[in-house]
């Protein structure tokens, strides 16, 4: 399994990769060290960044533009962000999910949660979610990993 991640500002979203990895015994790399073609290899993608103007970063949407077309491979989508709700991170998500899917890509899941954003005018204010993620939303991010991890292995022994 692979994590591709941008994580830049305050690390949110890499604080959560790293629980992922540690669950899913996967590696994290970022969007510019990974050569599209080698993503075929994995049997589970996870792809995640802070939210930047409604969507994932552009390094991660690039990634996903430039992948050859797969076949029943599965990837999950995760960020981090100052807002969040169902709503909101469907949105968030949904640039990603459409070109991971044109590309063949099955969606398993997705994570969201909560992320320090100093980001324009928050500066100004000591941000946003300071704190977070927090012990809570790490713990979340664990149970979905463990979830997955679960659910992967149903479907082996299947």
């Amino acid at each position: 399994m692979l994590l591709v991640v941008f994580s830049f500002h305050h690390k949110n979203t890499e604080k959560i990769a790293k629980v992922f990895a540690k669950i899913l015994d996967s590696e994290i790399r970022k969007p510019q060290q990974v050569n599209p073609v080698d993503l075929q290899n994995y049997d589970l993608v996870g792809f995640g960044s802070g939210i930047y103007s409604d969507t994932h970063h552009k390094s991660l949407l690039n990634l996903a533009d430039n992948l050859p077309q797969v076949t029943n491979k599965k990837a999950f989508i995760f960020s981090t962000s100052a807002m969040v709700g169902v709503d909101k991170v469907t949105n968030d998500h949904s640039a990603l999910r459409k070109t991971l899917q044109s590309k063949g890509y099955i969606i398993v899941d997705e994570f969201a949660c909560k992320g320090f954003n100093t980001n324009s005018f928050l500066k100004y204010f000591g941000g946003m979610n300071k704190g977070r993620p927090n012990a809570k939303d790490l713990k979340h991010a664990e149970e979905f990993a463990l979830k997955l991890k679960l659910d992967l292995m149903v479907e082996i022994t299947d």
